[in-house]
């Protein structure tokens, strides 16, 4: 019995930015009695058919946005006499689908690092359930990737992750609800090692793949001090100085080594942790900004986050800690205007964020922007005998771009002028000047090509409508990511070691000194 474990993709570079992490935490799950699992990641090469036997295991893992691909792929998996078992946060949502549309013998729901491996030996006994619940598994329990499978040359950027969670409860996301709202936090130990381990390979740009990497606010420890709930408050401020102590050990690894990461507005609130950050090498971090206006975050249920003035003053206060912003914003929103787009290109180039994504507005499964929205669908809403509430089910060429109706805009103006921001921030002009950030020219001829990758990627391919540009952008990428990945390269280093931990933190000391 060979066990393979596919990453479903509609589209293929050839090279990709950031590792798929999970294929190699479920490779690392894999029993070693079934051998190593052969791993095919459809962003770099289509799945070859052929490879597939009677009597193997395919294990897809499926959200949302490659559903429809990954029940081709079991589809296929199953007429060659494979074993098919789904995961993913999507069939955790929607079991039954990957068995009415995906051939699925079994699906695995929730975490995977426990409920794969039994899976893996009950299909060995023949006697395989339908469904696993893997549940939350605790961090103690979050396997370690399985990073010596790793194709040579293939991928730009390494990825690593230290917690799962988050406390937030944003209207368009699942990850509290998937996840959980409380952070389940990785001893330091098993994430150094894993970079250690990728280190040695020659990866030198990681990114921390985590739900949120700030996870306790200062203004979550002041409420609960408000509160007089000293077990929370202990709690809480456990969670921050295992923060602080996983950075301080990050700062200990070679200096050449740039990490990028996913963090909340309210760290700029946390001068302290800034600082930790970037002396523990942290370079970068997507922020969630998602609206410019008051009434935007309320309709996201972000008002923790700020708008006008103050959302540009919070912005820079990361660059002026040496932090670079990946700005993700949403259009589509029901108080957005016209006005809105140009208002949120002007405070983007004023706040001075390094990278941005604007995205329309989806209602996904598992959110509440999507609860709303499929309760507000009538029968006849339909496209090709599909139910729009279903849309990941329509075929991409016939699947509208936008699904919640705008009370002033048409869908296709809210596209046009998402994709006008687009070019615009994203012009040579726009990128060559926030080049200027980079040290050199090798890092600037960096910035501006993965500046044009990620527009090609993002932008080019998920928002047109039109087929014809759509492969132009796909083509664009392809001819981007090879050099691209060049110059992201670096060479190995067999020989590093695992930097000690550190009874007091040093970051800690060092900033708390200096505070």
């Amino acid at each position: 019995m060979r066990v393979h474990l596919v990453n479903p993709s509609d589209t293929s570079f050839g090279t990709a930015v950031i590792t798929p992490r999970w294929l190699y935490v479920l490779a690392a799950a894999t029993p070693s009695a079934y051998g190593d699992p052969v791993i095919c990641d459809e962003t770099l090469d289509q799945l070859d058919p052929l490879t597939i036997t009677p009597g193997d295991v395919v294990g897809i893992g499926v959200h949302t946005g490659n559903a429809l691909r990954g029940y081709a792929l079991g589809r296929i998996a199953r007429e060659r006499g494979a074993t098919v078992i789904f995961g993913g946060i999507h069939p955790t949502l929607y079991s039954e689908e990957a068995f009415e549309r995906g051939g699925a013998h079994a699906v695995v729901k929730g975490d995977g690092d426990q409920a794969w491996p039994d899976a893996l030996r009950d299909s060995a006994n023949g006697t395989l359930k339908r469904i696993y619940e893997g549940g939350r598994v605790g961090p103690e329990q979050f396997k370690s990737a399985r990073w010596d499978l790793l194709p040579q040359g293939r991928y730009m950027w390494a990825s690593v992750q230290t917690v799962r969670g988050c406390p937030k409860h944003c209207s368009f996301c699942s990850v509290w609800r998937t996840d959980g709202q409380k952070p389940r936090q990785r001893a330091s130990d098993t994430v150094i090692q894993e970079i250690v381990e990728l280190r040695r390979l020659g990866y030198r740009y990681i990114a921390l793949a985590d739900d949120n990497f700030y996870p306790v606010s200062l203004t979550d420890i002041r409420l609960a001090e408000r509160q007089n709930n000293q077990h929370r408050v202990a709690e809480l401020k456990a969670i921050r100085n295992e923060r602080f102590e996983l950075m301080s050990r990050l700062a200990h690894l070679p200096k050449d080594m740039v990490f990028f990461t996913q963090i909340t507005m309210e760290a700029a609130e946390d001068p302290q942790f800034l600082d930790a950050m970037h002396a523990a090498h942290i370079k970068g971090a997507l922020v969630g900004v998602e609206a410019v206006t008051p009434a935007g975050l309320k309709d996201v249920y972000k008002d923790f986050n700020f708008s006008g003035e103050e959302l540009v003053r919070r912005l820079q206060e990361f660059k002026s800690h040496n932090i670079h912003i990946l700005g993700s914003f949403i259009f589509g929103l029901p108080s957005d205007r016209q006005a809105t787009f140009e208002a949120t290109l002007d405070l983007a180039q004023r706040a001075e964020v390094t990278f941005a994504q604007f995205v329309m507005l989806t209602p996904f499964p598992g959110t509440v922007d999507f609860e709303k929205w499929e309760k507000a669908q009538p029968d006849s809403a339909r496209v090709h005998d599909i139910p729009l509430s279903r849309f990941w089910l329509i075929p991409a060429q016939f699947r509208p771009k936008m699904f919640m109706e705008h009370p002033v805009m048409s869908c296709d103006e809210i596209r046009m002028r998402t994709q006008g921001v687009w070019d615009r921030f994203y012009s040579f002009k726009s990128i060559w000047k926030r080049s200027s950030c980079t040290p050199n020219f090798k890092s600037r001829l960096a910035f501006v090509f993965i500046s044009k990758l990620y527009r090609q990627m993002y932008a080019g391919t998920g928002i047109s409508t039109d087929s014809a540009r759509r492969n132009r952008s796909s083509s664009w990428a392809r001819l981007l990511a090879k050099p691209c990945r060049r110059l992201f390269s670096s060479s190995p280093m067999p020989g590093l070691q695992v930097p000690p931990a550190v009874a007091q933190p040093k970051i800690r000391q060092e900033v708390e000194a200096r505070a």
